[in-house]
């Protein structure tokens, strides 16, 4: 069996990382997912969080993903994400303003469907923040 299983991290606009790797941990929408060589087959969509990549027994990469869906064969890990952005390039600052402007968005919806997308957005907003502030897997 091989040492590395395949990563991939598609956005809509470009392919952002192609890598081998040791350990890739993905926040899967029912928890996190561990990806070794060698893994069952799984499709799965991606919540908002954070995905650590590993080499040996250290995080090399830690990527904050909105969601989006992901498929896992034993050589290979694909995920399709709706945004990526690494985590050091998170702005808190930013993230803290987007965050209280999500919060005053649900305050204001005119209607459930209103209401329901800030707050998506806002648990998007949240996460990222919670990415940057406390990284995963420290």
């Amino acid at each position: 069996m091989a040492d590395t299983v395949a990563l991939e991290l598609v956005s809509p606009e470009k392919l952002l990382m192609s890598e081998e790797v040791e350990l890739a941990i993905l926040p899967g929408s029912e928890g996190d997912l561990g990806v070794q060589p060698g893994h069952s087959p799984v499709i799965a969509t991606v919540r908002p969080g954070t995905i650590a990549v590993f080499k040996g027994n250290t995080v090399e990469k830690r990527i904050f993903v909105a969601g989006g869906f992901l498929e896992i064969t034993p050589e290979r890990c694909t995920v399709l994400a709706e945004t990526a952005i690494a985590v050091e390039d998170i702005d808190q600052t930013a993230a803290k303003q987007e965050i209280a402007d999500l919060q005053d968005d649900v305050k204001v919806a005119k209607d459930d469907a209103a209401r329901a997308k800030a707050e998506a957005a806002l648990a998007v907003a949240e996460a990222k923040l919670e990415a940057a502030v406390s990284p995963a897997y420290a």
